[in-house]
């Protein structure tokens, strides 16, 4: 679990997620995991949530299992393109 201070990240980039969630729109997203090691993958974004302060995407990945990234350890996102 992640004990560093969440570090909220900005309006527009919040609002990207949420058009993603509505358009059902695949998104390619570079993230660090609790113990910092970096991960790569193409997911559907489900929704967007609050916990313990800190907010957080819920995705799905192509087998099929959820994620939950925390939105300030997402480093880089961009659509999937057909």
């Amino acid at each position: 679990m992640m004990n560093d201070e969440y570090k909220a990240v900005s309006c527009e980039l919040h609002s990207q997620y949420e058009l993603a969630i509505m358009r059902k729109q695949m998104l390619r997203i570079k993230w660090l995991d609790s113990n910092k090691e970096p991960h790569i993958s193409c997911v559907l974004p489900e929704d967007i949530f609050t916990r313990n302060h800190a907010e957080y995407l819920l995705v799905t990945n192509a087998t099929g299992d959820k994620i939950e990234l925390r939105l300030d350890k997402i480093t880089d996102t961009s659509p999937v393109t057909e």
